[in-house]
């Protein structure tokens, strides 16, 4: 009898042991599957975010990522390591998927084009006739602008201008054509309204590069990343940028973050026409596309992005931010256009940086 209640004890014993091994290995986390990915720049504060990294955790993913110019990403960089790559650019994206042959591609969120600048330019601007009103937002008249670029027009040359009478061209800045993807976007918009709709041809391309290659090489210097000309337009002011080329999610991230650096004189226009900077994923296996589809339908990383002032496929994301956090941009932009297919738009681009 006592034999038969001390294997019984020991079968208990047993048993508790077993269940808290069992119990202990539980309590662990499932090991997370690590994704890589190559991403545009303008993305790369959005995917460090530790609430974004949380999210993908929940999904067992661990999600790290490398930048690079959007038109790096496309023709430059040896996708091979890489579970997605995630230009900010459709063109760029269009490549990829037709080099990779991916069966698809996730578009999660977008940023419109923008003119930063201030008050007194804007004042100066609209009597120039360049800059009016859209349907409840102010808009820059492009077909005004390449007008007065193509005559080398002075600032001080504006009927008028004792707010800003500088003795340089009348000129948005950008970014150098040769790396960055906004001054691919800037040039989407000037060449369509240079040549009355998208460039499709090279007897189109050959019609519009005089004047839009003018808009660049008459800049001078130029810098590589579109956060130069934008830390310049928050720091050095008017004097140095009136004008600048910048991703809206830009001026509309640091308003969310309560950034003191915009301040209240501070304006943007919105190009007429505009075009979307659509940042595009394309899967290249199995885990990228994992990702992708997250970024697609996951309410709360939807509302992460629209934090960083990016444009959500789902727009309720992006119209709670604007309503929560009081931002003066419009819900929706009316006239936006198509950018060129990426071989048009990279011959163009070519076709300028051969002129530096």
């Amino acid at each position: 009898m006592k034999r038969a209640l001390g294997i019984g004890l020991a079968v208990v014993l047993l048993a508790g042991v077993v269940t808290a091994i069992v119990l202990g290995q539980g309590d662990k986390a499932a090991p997370l599957e690590s994704v890589r990915g190559v991403i545009g720049s303008e993305k790369l504060a959005f995917f460090a975010d530790q609430r974004v990294r949380d999210v993908f955790a929940r999904h067992g993913l661990k999600v790290e990522v490398d930048p690079a110019g959007s038109r790096q990403i496309a023709t430059a960089t040896d996708l091979d390591p890489y579970d997605f790559a995630f230009p900010s650019s459709a063109p760029a994206a269009e490549k990829i998927q037709r080099d990779r042959k991916a069966a698809r591609t996730y578009a999660p969120f977008s940023s419109p084009m923008v003119i930063a600048t201030f008050d007194p330019v804007v004042d100066l601007l609209t009597k120039a006739g360049v800059v009016g009103s859209g349907p409840g937002y102010p808009t820059f008249d492009v077909r005004a602008y390449l007008d007065l670029a193509a005559k080398g027009t002075r600032w001080d040359q504006l009927p008028g201008n004792t707010a800003y009478p500088a003795r340089r061209n009348l000129l948005v800045t950008t970014t150098d054509p040769r790396d960055s993807n906004s001054a691919a976007m800037y040039l989407a918009i000037t060449s369509f309204v240079a040549n009355g709709g998208v460039v499709s041809s090279p007897e189109a391309e050959a019609k519009v590069l005089p004047a839009v290659a003018k808009l660049f090489l008459d800049q001078g210097y130029t810098q590589s990343s579109t956060e130069g000309p934008f830390e310049d337009y928050l720091s050095a002011g008017m004097g140095k940028t009136p004008l600048v080329l910048a991703y809206e999610a830009q001026f509309a991230d640091r308003v969310v973050r309560g950034d003191s650096s915009i301040r209240p004189d501070m304006k943007l226009l919105y190009p007429a026409p505009t075009v979307l900077s659509k940042h595009t994923l394309v899967p290249l296996r199995g885990a990228g596309d994992r990702v992708g589809q997250l970024l697609q339908t996951d309410a709360e990383l939807g509302r992460l992005a629209a934090t960083f002032g990016f444009r959500t496929a789902d727009p309720k994301h992006f119209d709670e931010i604007v309503q929560e956090k009081n931002l003066t941009v419009p819900r929706t932009i009316v006239d936006v256009v198509e950018p060129p297919a990426h071989e048009a738009l990279e011959r163009m681009l070519e076709a300028i940086a051969k002129q530096y």
